[in-house]
């Protein structure tokens, strides 16, 4: 008897356990995608290419905003003791679905970070994978006494009233900022960071270090070999004549050292000449409009913001260039439907992708910091930007 008591007690505890970190944690990492749903979306594009569902991309911001609400609504019912049976099914068909995809991720290296907590805590695959097999642990142990499950209120009627408030919130989140900004943003491009000091590597660090390996055949024998640089010049392989080299070399990363948080913003023009410094690092206000995709972009919102900037060039002379990366004849055709008057410029999707979540969405930038940016659903008029910066400078 007094055994049976123990593992009863030792389950129970063994269960809370289970229920309150695993619910912590779906709560948690919604929340952190929920908060830039855009940025998710872009992930799932990447899963949706390696499996070759590429019809899905039109929808992967909303499947975004939809797994998102899932793992909050999931963990908050778990926490609460609401629909238990129900919601341990929900548990581990999505953690068996989360694991299968960050194994898979891992051990074909298909994609390098799994996004599992969004763009505030970037993980490998192998450690998203372990943290995906801690966590089907939890749920197991929550699944397997599924029964034991006891609600903080056994009355129906607050369940139900409580279920749907918390649907409505955990997807009105991801829909918030999916239409606005995130509230908090982790990227590089965010408000207040000088874009210059974090292209570049701080005093001190050291960059990723990378050895040239080569491929010796040898003449007679036809034995092959790979030997890296530095043994190839301290062993003097090139003055025996036995041994030559084969293919091209390649570089391989010996140890990986300080990653720059933008190492990959080059704006150029038409012609492919470099204006990243110039643009960047403007003494003067600037407004960058950034409409990666010109194809799918709102219309209306250029339009708007063309007005903007053609006040804020006659009253100020302030430079308004728009930033895109599709190709030179769409940006030409929108140009000139539009009559656009910001220069145009090219830049990779991936860093316009990062600089602000709108399509198009603006960046006010001086002498290398962002001041402030804004999606197209909150453009500021100009007399808000003249009385909150211009005037103050000018």
């Amino acid at each position: 008897m007094q055994a049976s008591n123990n593992y009863q007690t030792t389950t129970n505890y063994l269960l809370g356990f289970s229920r309150i970190v695993t619910g912590l944690l779906f709560i948690f990492s919604g929340l952190i995608k929920a908060n830039d749903p855009t940025g998710f979306g872009y992930k799932l594009e990447e899963y949706f290419h390696v499996f070759g569902t590429h019809f899905l991309n039109d929808y992967a911001v909303a499947i975004a905003i939809v797994v998102c609400g899932f793992e909050v609504l999931l963990g908050a019912l778990l926490l609460l003791g609401f629909w238990g049976r129900s919601v341990a099914w929900g548990l581990l068909i999505l953690i068996l679905f989360f694991t299968f995809l960050t194994f898979y991720s891992a051990f074909f290296e298909v994609v390098t970070s799994c996004g599992c907590f969004g763009d505030a805590i970037p993980l490998t695959p192998w450690q998203s994978f372990g943290k995906d097999l801690v966590l089907l642990a939890l749920i197991l142990v929550i699944f397997v006494n599924r029964k034991r499950i006891k609600p903080i209120t056994s009355d129906r009627y607050t369940q139900s009233i409580t279920t749907v408030a918390l649907v409505v919130i955990s997807l009105g989140i991801g829909i918030y900022t999916v239409n606005f900004l995130p509230f908090i943003d982790f990227l590089p491009y965010k408000k207040g960071n000088h874009l210059p000091a974090l292209m570049t590597l701080p005093e001190g660090a050291e960059g990723d270090q990378y050895e040239v390996v080569y491929t010796l055949k040898h003449k007679t024998s036809g034995e092959k070999k790979n030997v890296s640089d530095k043994v190839y010049l301290a062993e003097e392989l090139w003055k025996d004549d036995n041994w030559e080299i084969i293919g091209d070399p390649e570089s391989r990363l010996v140890k990986k050292g300080y990653q720059v948080p933008i190492p990959d913003l080059l704006i150029t023009d038409a012609n492919g000449d470099d204006f990243t410094q110039q643009l960047i690092e403007n003494p003067y206000y600037n407004i960058i409009v950034v409409a990666w995709d010109l194809e799918s972009t709102n219309l209306n919102a250029l339009r708007t913001i063309n007005a903007l900037v053609m006040n804020a060039a006659e009253a100020y002379n302030i430079r308004s260039i728009l930033l895109t990366a599709s190709s030179t004849q769409e940006a030409e055709r929108i140009s000139d439907e539009l009559d656009l008057l910001m220069e145009v410029f090219y830049a990779d999707a991936v860093p316009l992708k990062s600089m602000v979540r709108a399509n198009p969405g603006i960046l006010l930038m001086q002498n290398g910091t962002v001041i402030d940016k804004w999606h197209y659903n909150t453009l500021p008029t100009f007399d808000v930007l003249d009385k909150t910066y211009f005037s103050k400078d000018y």
